[in-house]
């Protein structure tokens, strides 16, 4: 299966694995082009990010190279059980449901979910639980798994009132329009991506404490001690501190074990 990524630099095939050289191996990595500050791409072109930069750290440290692949959200059971990618690494919550699919490196920051509306509505957070307006999710995010176990099931808001999208961006663009009335997403995200959007804001936090780890699949078992490693000495390394700072991600850290 040949997928077009016309964004980067026209088509990658990640249905076969890549080799830059014949000394190190070559992990493809699953990544997303709109989750900043976590992975994304700038305007030269460029991968950048957290995530981006600390797959990088860790391959060069552990001797192996890296690959991105951008993929649609809903498709990353797929690509791994395929082998179309090796890993996820895109600020990808560990659950009790994903864990029983995939095997999850050790978490490296903690997040909690965030609710944003616009400014000019007044809307709060009592009217968000009272299941007032309309909640913009990300498909298959964990957002969208926290509004449908609390908000939907328990009778607060209809499932006609929950719009899904593929990405941020578009929700970020109807929130501005006022055609959603709220958004449900992981709080660095949703911070980073209406920070250039004054008529919106976060009007309150949902204390989730979901932690990020790194996905692979259950029989690469040697490479997850490797990530796992890898993510030890990252931790333990001056890298560490200013990749957290470059990103604003320090308050993330603070319940990790």
């Amino acid at each position: 299966m040949l997928f077009c990524i016309t964004y980067i630099s026209g088509c990658i095939d990640i249905s076969q694995p890549v080799n830059v050289n014949d000394t190190k191996p070559v992990y493809r990595v699953g990544v997303d082009v709109e989750y900043a500050p976590i992975c994304y791409v700038d305007i030269d072109g460029s991968w950048v990010g957290f995530d981006v930069e600390s797959i990088q750290w860790i391959g060069k440290e552990m001797g192996f190279e890296v690959v991105m692949v951008p993929f649609i959200w809903t498709n990353w059971l797929a690509l791994l059980e395929y082998n179309r990618i090796d890993m996820i690494y895109k600020g990808m919550t560990i659950t009790p449901e994903r864990a029983e699919l995939i095997n999850f490196s050790n978490p490296y920051l903690v997040v909690d979910q965030a609710v944003a509306s616009h400014i000019d509505s007044n809307y709060t957070m009592e009217n968000f639980f009272e299941g007032k307006g309309k909640i913009g999710v990300r498909q298959g995010a964990t957002g969208e798994e926290w509004v449908v176990n609390n908000l939907v099931k328990d009778g607060v808001f209809s499932s006609s009132q929950i719009v899904q999208y593929d990405g941020l961006t578009l929700a970020f663009r109807h929130l501005s329009e006022k055609k959603i009335d709220f958004i449900v997403h992981d709080m660095p995200p949703m911070r980073h991506g209406i920070a250039n959007l004054p008529q919106l804001t976060i009007i309150g936090a949902i204390e989730t404490h979901e932690e990020y780890g790194i996905g692979l699949r259950k029989d690469d078992v040697e490479l997850l001690q490797t990530l796992n490693e890898g993510l030890s000495r990252l931790m333990a390394s001056p890298k560490w501190t200013e990749l957290l700072e470059k990103y604003q991600l320090t308050a993330y850290t603070s319940t990790l074990n």
